[in-house]
């Protein structure tokens, strides 16, 4: 309930001028991983989702800084720190998270928060934001540290897509 309130004010306070589609991306990037955590604290997980998402988050940034200049990180408008894209990776975290952890014998929920996740990088595309190859780097970069656990509070260490059919 709390991650469809964040969604809600996300919607509210986005710029009027903004294209919808994108605005539907950055919500996307705040809401999957919002919801992923309520689920995590649910489940007595927060800890081990905490840290999978800062290294995630520090991937990204890592990344971001190392390629600056370089032509994998120019975006299409001509900036710089393109490569790869954090919104995609936010969301498919959150979606993956959300897939093999907490929707694991319910395939359609898993499949709408990964269609989520694919609508956001298209968004990102779409506003001109990034190019292909930096938003599948981000999404790739989301899904293996969402799909993972670390073992942290619990048993062991694992890897779980969801999505079982």
């Amino acid at each position: 309930m709390r991650a469809v309130a964040a969604v809600c004010a996300l919607g509210i306070a986005a710029p009027a001028a903004a294209d919808p589609f994108e605005q539907f991306g950055t919500a996307m990037k705040y809401g999957l991983p919002l919801a992923a955590a309520a689920c995590a604290a649910d489940q007595d997980r927060l800890e081990d989702f905490a840290v999978r998402g800062v290294l995630q988050a520090a991937l990204v940034w890592g990344l971001k800084q190392y390629f600056d200049g370089q032509p994998i990180s120019r975006r299409p408008s001509g900036e710089g720190k393109g490569f790869p894209s954090g919104h995609t990776a936010a969301a498919f975290f959150g979606a993956s998270d959300l897939a093999g952890k907490c929707f694991e014998d319910k395939a359609a929920a898993g499949a709408l928060a990964y269609g989520a996740a694919g609508l956001t990088g298209w968004s990102r595309v779409h506003a001109g934001e990034h190019t292909p190859e930096q938003v599948w780097t981000g999404a790739l970069i989301g899904f293996s540290f969402g799909a993972a656990s670390f073992g942290i509070g619990s048993e062991g260490a694992s890897f779980s897509v969801g999505m079982r059919f």
